[in-house]
Protein backbone atom coordinates (compact mmCIF):
# COMPACT_ATOMS: atom_id res chain seq x y z
CA UNK A 1 0.00 0.00 0.00
CA UNK A 2 1.73 3.53 -0.94
CA UNK A 3 1.98 5.53 2.01
CA UNK A 4 0.05 8.93 2.49
CA UNK A 5 2.32 11.71 2.14
CA UNK A 6 1.60 14.33 5.29
CA UNK A 7 -0.53 17.15 4.35
CA UNK A 8 2.47 19.70 5.48
CA UNK A 9 4.87 17.85 3.06
CA UNK A 10 2.40 18.66 0.17
CA UNK A 11 1.82 22.53 0.81
CA UNK A 12 5.85 22.53 1.26
CA UNK A 13 5.93 20.68 -1.99
CA UNK A 14 3.90 22.70 -3.59
CA UNK A 15 5.26 26.21 -2.03
CA UNK A 16 9.06 25.16 -2.98
CA UNK A 17 7.77 24.26 -6.95
CA UNK A 18 7.12 28.20 -7.31
CA UNK A 19 9.86 29.66 -4.30
CA UNK A 20 11.52 31.58 -6.75
CA UNK A 21 8.62 33.60 -8.28
CA UNK A 22 7.50 33.75 -4.46
CA UNK A 23 10.52 35.67 -3.13
CA UNK A 24 10.58 37.80 -6.24
CA UNK A 25 7.24 39.01 -5.34
CA UNK A 26 7.80 38.96 -1.41
CA UNK A 27 10.96 41.26 -2.66
CA UNK A 28 8.92 43.75 -4.69
CA UNK A 29 6.62 43.80 -1.91
CA UNK A 30 9.50 45.02 0.41
CA UNK A 31 10.84 47.19 -2.21
CA UNK A 32 7.72 49.07 -2.18
CA UNK A 33 7.23 48.98 1.36
CA UNK A 34 10.40 50.57 1.72
CA UNK A 35 9.90 52.74 -1.26
CA UNK A 36 6.69 54.33 -0.19
CA UNK A 37 8.38 55.50 3.08
CA UNK A 38 11.88 56.38 1.59
CA UNK A 39 11.15 57.78 -1.64
CA UNK A 40 8.99 60.54 -2.18
CA UNK A 41 7.86 59.84 -6.09
CA UNK A 42 6.61 56.54 -4.92
CA UNK A 43 4.58 57.60 -2.42
CA UNK A 44 3.17 60.38 -4.63
CA UNK A 45 2.24 57.50 -6.83
CA UNK A 46 0.90 54.96 -4.72
CA UNK A 47 -1.32 58.05 -3.02
CA UNK A 48 -2.78 58.39 -6.54
CA UNK A 49 -3.69 54.70 -7.04
CA UNK A 50 -4.92 54.79 -3.24
CA UNK A 51 -7.17 57.87 -4.03
CA UNK A 52 -8.57 55.60 -7.15
CA UNK A 53 -8.93 52.71 -5.06
CA UNK A 54 -10.95 55.03 -2.49
CA UNK A 55 -13.28 56.41 -5.39
CA UNK A 56 -14.43 53.13 -6.93
CA UNK A 57 -14.88 50.86 -3.84
CA UNK A 58 -15.63 47.39 -3.62
CA UNK A 59 -15.62 47.94 -7.46
CA UNK A 60 -12.27 48.33 -7.66
CA UNK A 61 -11.39 45.05 -5.34
CA UNK A 62 -14.03 43.23 -7.83
CA UNK A 63 -12.05 44.42 -10.91
CA UNK A 64 -8.33 44.55 -10.28
CA UNK A 65 -8.98 40.61 -8.49
CA UNK A 66 -10.32 39.78 -11.25
CA UNK A 67 -7.93 40.76 -13.60
CA UNK A 68 -4.38 39.86 -10.95
CA UNK A 69 -6.35 36.27 -10.34
CA UNK A 70 -8.43 35.44 -13.65
CA UNK A 71 -6.34 37.27 -16.74
CA UNK A 72 -3.30 37.26 -16.02
CA UNK A 73 -2.73 34.18 -14.75
CA UNK A 74 -4.56 32.48 -17.97
CA UNK A 75 -2.32 35.18 -20.38
CA UNK A 76 0.81 33.07 -18.62
CA UNK A 77 -0.68 29.83 -19.10
CA UNK A 78 -1.55 30.21 -22.79
CA UNK A 79 2.15 32.27 -23.31
CA UNK A 80 4.72 30.15 -21.50
CA UNK A 81 3.00 26.61 -20.90
CA UNK A 82 0.84 26.41 -24.06
CA UNK A 83 3.87 27.73 -26.14
CA UNK A 84 0.94 30.86 -27.35
CA UNK A 85 -1.80 27.65 -27.93
CA UNK A 86 -5.40 28.20 -27.19
CA UNK A 87 -7.96 26.04 -25.92
CA UNK A 88 -11.24 25.54 -24.99
CA UNK A 89 -10.25 24.70 -21.51
CA UNK A 90 -8.58 28.39 -21.36
CA UNK A 91 -12.00 29.86 -21.56
CA UNK A 92 -13.76 27.45 -19.13
CA UNK A 93 -10.63 28.37 -16.97
CA UNK A 94 -11.55 32.25 -17.25
CA UNK A 95 -15.04 31.88 -16.72
CA UNK A 96 -14.67 29.88 -13.16
CA UNK A 97 -11.90 32.35 -12.27
CA UNK A 98 -13.40 35.85 -13.20
CA UNK A 99 -16.53 35.45 -10.73
CA UNK A 100 -14.64 33.66 -8.36
CA UNK A 101 -11.59 35.56 -7.69
CA UNK A 102 -13.83 38.97 -8.86
CA UNK A 103 -16.00 38.04 -5.06
CA UNK A 104 -13.09 36.75 -3.18
CA UNK A 105 -11.38 40.46 -3.81
CA UNK A 106 -14.24 42.19 -2.85
CA UNK A 107 -14.26 39.70 0.61
CA UNK A 108 -10.32 40.55 0.92
CA UNK A 109 -11.47 44.17 0.69
CA UNK A 110 -14.20 43.77 3.40
CA UNK A 111 -12.12 41.51 5.82
CA UNK A 112 -9.53 44.78 5.67
CA UNK A 113 -12.07 47.35 6.53
CA UNK A 114 -12.82 45.29 9.41
CA UNK A 115 -9.11 44.63 10.30
CA UNK A 116 -8.29 48.80 10.49
CA UNK A 117 -11.39 49.33 12.20
CA UNK A 118 -10.41 46.99 15.21
CA UNK A 119 -6.97 47.37 15.14
CA UNK A 120 -6.02 50.76 13.67
CA UNK A 121 -4.43 51.60 10.82
CA UNK A 122 -0.84 52.40 11.98
CA UNK A 123 2.50 50.89 11.13
CA UNK A 124 2.94 49.84 14.18
CA UNK A 125 3.90 46.45 16.11
CA UNK A 126 0.63 46.59 18.46
CA UNK A 127 -1.21 46.78 15.14
CA UNK A 128 0.37 45.37 12.62
CA UNK A 129 1.27 41.96 14.68
CA UNK A 130 -2.20 40.82 15.56
CA UNK A 131 -3.54 42.44 11.96
CA UNK A 132 -1.14 39.25 10.48
CA UNK A 133 -2.46 37.01 13.24
CA UNK A 134 -5.94 37.06 12.44
CA UNK A 135 -5.52 36.92 8.85
CA UNK A 136 -3.04 33.81 8.36
CA UNK A 137 -4.28 31.88 11.38
CA UNK A 138 -8.28 32.77 11.26
CA UNK A 139 -9.65 33.93 7.86
CA UNK A 140 -7.18 32.40 5.58
CA UNK A 141 -7.26 28.66 7.15
CA UNK A 142 -11.08 28.64 8.28
CA UNK A 143 -12.30 31.28 5.49
CA UNK A 144 -10.16 31.96 2.17
CA UNK A 145 -8.42 28.13 2.02
CA UNK A 146 -11.26 26.21 2.67
CA UNK A 147 -13.60 28.18 -0.27
CA UNK A 148 -10.59 28.14 -2.91
CA UNK A 149 -10.20 24.11 -2.06
CA UNK A 150 -13.60 23.28 -2.24
CA UNK A 151 -14.61 25.82 -5.49
CA UNK A 152 -11.71 24.64 -7.53
CA UNK A 153 -11.89 20.80 -6.66
CA UNK A 154 -15.46 21.17 -7.53
CA UNK A 155 -14.13 22.75 -11.14
CA UNK A 156 -11.94 19.58 -11.40
CA UNK A 157 -14.02 17.52 -11.24
CA UNK A 158 -16.57 18.52 -13.86
CA UNK A 159 -18.61 20.55 -11.18
CA UNK A 160 -20.00 17.83 -9.29
CA UNK A 161 -20.01 18.23 -5.29
CA UNK A 162 -18.70 15.46 -3.31
CA UNK A 163 -19.88 14.19 0.02
CA UNK A 164 -16.17 14.00 1.07
CA UNK A 165 -15.62 17.52 0.46
CA UNK A 166 -16.73 18.07 4.25
CA UNK A 167 -15.32 15.58 6.25
CA UNK A 168 -12.37 15.70 8.34
CA UNK A 169 -10.15 13.06 6.27
CA UNK A 170 -10.59 15.91 3.19
CA UNK A 171 -9.59 18.81 5.33
CA UNK A 172 -6.51 16.65 6.68
CA UNK A 173 -5.91 15.75 2.93
CA UNK A 174 -6.56 18.72 0.72
CA UNK A 175 -7.22 22.06 2.91
CA UNK A 176 -4.28 21.73 5.17
CA UNK A 177 -1.85 21.74 2.68
CA UNK A 178 -3.59 24.51 0.66
CA UNK A 179 -3.28 26.29 4.87
CA UNK A 180 0.63 25.51 4.29
CA UNK A 181 1.01 26.47 1.18
CA UNK A 182 -0.48 29.95 2.05
CA UNK A 183 1.50 30.60 5.02
CA UNK A 184 4.66 29.70 2.79
CA UNK A 185 3.87 32.82 0.23
CA UNK A 186 1.43 35.11 2.26
CA UNK A 187 2.60 35.54 5.86
CA UNK A 188 5.64 38.05 4.21
CA UNK A 189 3.24 39.34 2.14
CA UNK A 190 0.20 40.36 4.53
CA UNK A 191 2.79 41.70 6.60
CA UNK A 192 3.97 44.05 4.73
CA UNK A 193 -0.05 44.97 3.45
CA UNK A 194 -0.80 45.73 7.06
CA UNK A 195 2.45 48.13 7.23
CA UNK A 196 0.51 50.26 4.78
CA UNK A 197 -2.22 52.81 4.78
CA UNK A 198 -5.62 50.52 4.59
CA UNK A 199 -6.37 52.43 1.12
CA UNK A 200 -3.21 50.62 -0.40
CA UNK A 201 -3.57 46.98 0.94
CA UNK A 202 -5.93 45.52 -1.88
CA UNK A 203 -4.01 47.44 -4.73
CA UNK A 204 -0.97 45.84 -3.88
CA UNK A 205 -2.30 42.10 -2.76
CA UNK A 206 -3.51 42.01 -6.51
CA UNK A 207 -0.02 42.47 -7.41
CA UNK A 208 0.55 39.52 -5.25
CA UNK A 209 -2.62 38.01 -6.26
CA UNK A 210 -1.38 36.29 -9.84
CA UNK A 211 1.91 34.56 -8.30
CA UNK A 212 -0.78 32.51 -6.04
CA UNK A 213 -3.04 31.73 -8.22
CA UNK A 214 0.03 30.19 -10.81
CA UNK A 215 0.46 28.08 -7.30
CA UNK A 216 -2.63 26.94 -6.63
CA UNK A 217 -3.29 26.08 -9.81
CA UNK A 218 -0.56 23.84 -9.49
CA UNK A 219 -1.52 22.19 -6.82
CA UNK A 220 -4.79 21.59 -7.78
CA UNK A 221 -4.33 20.38 -11.30
CA UNK A 222 -1.44 18.38 -10.06
CA UNK A 223 -3.55 15.93 -7.78
CA UNK A 224 -6.42 16.05 -10.19
CA UNK A 225 -5.97 12.79 -11.89
CA UNK A 226 -6.14 11.05 -8.48
CA UNK A 227 -9.28 13.04 -7.65
CA UNK A 228 -11.10 11.21 -10.52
Amino acid sequence: MQRREAPWRAGLRAAKANVIPGLMVQAVMVGLLVAYYFHPPTRELLERLAEVKSRWGYLYSAVASLVAGAVIPELLRILVFQKGRVVRENLGNFLFAAPFWAGMGMLVDAFYRLQAMWWGDEATASVVIPQVLLDQFVFSPFITAPLTTWLYEWKNLGYRMKREFFTLTYCRDRILPTVVAIWGVWIPIVTVLYTLPETLQIPLFSLALSMWVMLYTWMSEERLPAAR
